[in-house]
This record gives structure tokens, sequence and C-alpha cells, in this order.
């Protein structure tokens, strides 16, 4: 497990010859927030500004002290990407509110939980305006989540199950006959 905030700043090196192809700037998550869809190298241009990519396919290792990915010539824009303008930038969801279907507020969005595959597994909460078990865990299970937000700009969280999550609880939905 680690944040995504980690990821960061890391360097990008090529497999096949070793080569630094630029620093992690940003991630790209998919828009239900399941996985790391890329990695965000920055931009270029002054008139005409193209967002420079990895896409994940092409990341064979996301290290603790590099990225590594698969070879040199895997750079390619937002715009030759035919999928990149319906991604998010981790950065954009770094302080997106969220609430419960009920519209109580539980906090504010952090950092993300990344596991060893790229998934997305949780999310760090920045600020936390609820008491209990999310207060004292300061992050929400992937499992919680009803609503990225991707159109409002909020989370929604099922808060009993969530804290059921934290306390080893089966909820009456989730039991399965034998």
């Amino acid at each position: 497990m680690r944040l995504g905030k980690d990821l960061t700043n890391k360097p990008i090196i090529s497999m096949t010859d070793g080569r630094f192809l630029g620093n992690v700037k940003d991630l790209y998550l998919d828009e239900e927030l399941n996985w790391i869809n890329g990695i965000y190298l920055g931009s270029e241009g002054l008139l005409k500004r193209s967002h420079n990519l990895i896409d994940r396919e092409n990341v064979v290792v996301f290290g603790i002290d590099a990225m590594l990915v698969k070879k040199a010539d895997i750079i390619t824009t937002e715009k030759d990407h035919p999928t990149a303008e319906t991604w998010l930038r981790f950065e954009k969801l770094r302080g997106r509110e969220v609430d419960t279907p009920g519209g109580t507020k539980v906090g504010t969005i952090g950092d993300i939980i990344v596991g060893s595959e790229g998934n997305i597994t949780g999310f760090v909460l920045a600020k936390v305006f609820v008491e209990g078990p999310i207060a004292q865990q300061g992050q929400i299970p992937r499992e919680g989540l009803i609503d990225t937000g991707s159109l409002d700009g909020v989370m929604t969280i099922d808060l009993p199950k969530v804290e059921a999550l934290y306390q080893g609880v089966v909820l009456p939905s989730e039991k399965t006959e034998p």
C-alpha cells in the first residue's frame, strides 16, 4: 500500500536502455477511481500546450525509487491518446468534498491509496468532519464509495458500510447463503 503523493516526483526510467524520460508530475486516474491510467509528465509549448503522458499499459513497475517503463519512445500527448480526455488528474481530486447520500459532510480528499498493481484501494482524508471509525482511521476504503463526484464534484460514500468495514461487521445485504 502506497500513497499517490509518494509516486509523484519519481524519475521515469526506460527498461530497454536505462534512459531517463522525466519525472512524474501527476497521475491520471480513471473516471470511476479504480485505477491509475497513466503518468502525467508535464506540458510543453507556449501557444499550443500539449500535455505529455505515459499510458498505464507501458508502466512495468511503480517502484519505490523510480517508475520503470517498457521503452523510451512511449511518451504521447493527451490529444493523441483517445481516452485521456475522460481521465482525472490526481491533483484535481485533492480537496474534493466527501458526503453521504443524506448530505452529511464527511471530509475532503487529501490523497489516494494505491495497490501494487496501480489499483486505487482507498482515499486518505485531508479534513474529517465526522466522529467514529472514519475519524480514527482518517481514510475511506474504495468499497465504501457510491459516487465518485465526477459530475457534481462531491464524492458520496456509504457511511454505514465504511464503518462496518472498519469494525469487521458483515452487513445483512452482504451475507451470503451457504
